[in-house]
């Protein structure tokens, strides 16, 4: 006979719930990061990067910003700043109104990179989710994942207005 679960033991639809989303979260990155850099020569996470401030106001955003939208810790967004700055898509410069904090500024090759990387990555992530869902789940997913990264206090990425 085997022993019941203890409480706080994943059963049942908890269970099978989690597990579907676990792979989710295991299989989607690798997915993202192979076509990336087969590509363009790019991390997921780099294209974030260059992507966030590519929407930014002048293509420019303070670090400590930019690590929030990245979901990141400024050791690794300054990690990975170095290596787009030694490439020419990006540079960091002392803030001119607080020199306390250091500006990320997109670079008109990072704009080109960004540019360049974009429909293939849009193409994929069509293929690997959005063209797998109707309508009604693409609203309760987005829905879904603002709930998560809301209770978690996970900062989200928002389009720039247009205006």
């Amino acid at each position: 006979m085997t022993d019941p679960a203890p409480d706080d033991a994943l059963t049942g639809d908890d269970l099978e719930t989690w597990a579907a989303l676990a792979t989710v979260l295991e299989w989607l990155p690798s997915a993202l990061d192979a076509q990336l850099q087969r590509d363009a020569q790019l991390t997921h996470f780099e294209y974030g990067v260059l992507y966030a401030l590519a929407q930014a106001p002048e293509a420019t955003l303070r670090m400590s910003e930019l690590s929030a939208y990245a979901n990141s810790s400024l050791s690794r967004l300054s990690r990975a700043a170095t290596r787009l700055e030694n490439r020419g898509w990006m540079r960091r410069t002392p803030d001119p109104g607080d020199g306390r904090y250091t500006l990320a500024v997109l670079t008109d090759q990072g704009r080109d990179k960004v540019d360049q990387a974009t429909p293939g990555h849009a193409r994929l992530v069509h293929e690997l989710v959005l063209d797998r869902l109707t309508a009604s789940q693409a609203r309760q997913l987005r829905v879904i994942a603002h709930r998560l990264t809301g209770a978690g206090g996970v900062a989200r990425w928002r389009p720039v207005s247009a205006n």
